[in-house]
């Protein structure tokens, strides 16, 4: 645990909002004692949902360092991250998550995924999107490929 990383972070964050680019999100991810790389939260300038300051971290950590895998990595986060962030944590491998403002303080200020998570423990077909399974014999062909592809990188 580093102050110094914690308190970049939250200094992207406040420099985002400032700069008009995005959200009050930033992230370092930090390997060996050093930041490798850092990001903030781009949704409105890029129009897209998925550009979170975690993932946009996560992925250029993994470009940086030529893997897909961030083991021995920790990610430093002015906010606890999201459901999908929390995916992408998860994804990674990262070590260790520290995280600075809570999700109840990020509901406050109009972020709150308080309805993902409540959806996500709802059956598919009572969601308010509905997830509908269809053709499930035909897509396990591709299953069957992966498993039985004797030089597969697995992930």
């Amino acid at each position: 645990m580093d102050n110094s990383f914690m308190a970049r972070a939250i200094q992207l964050s406040i420099e985002n909002v400032r700069s008009g680019r995005g959200g009050p999100f930033g992230t370092v991810v930090v390997k060996d004692g050093a930041i490798i790389s850092e990001a903030t939260n781009q949704v409105t300038a890029t129009n897209d949902p998925t550009a979170h300051a975690e993932v946009l971290a996560i992925r250029n950590a993994c470009k940086k360092l030529g893997v897909f895998d961030l083991q021995g990595c920790e990610i430093y986060t002015s906010c606890e991250p999201c459901p999908m962030c929390l995916g992408a944590i998860y994804w990674a491998r990262l070590t260790r998550v520290y995280f600075a403002n809570t999700a109840a303080d990020a509901s406050k200020v109009g972020f709150d995924d308080s309805a993902i998570y409540r959806e996500i423990a709802q059956p598919h077909a009572k969601r308010q999107i509905p997830m509908i399974q269809m053709m499930r014999k035909e897509a396990l062909a591709a299953f069957r490929e992966w498993q039985d592809k004797p030089n597969k990188i697995g992930y």
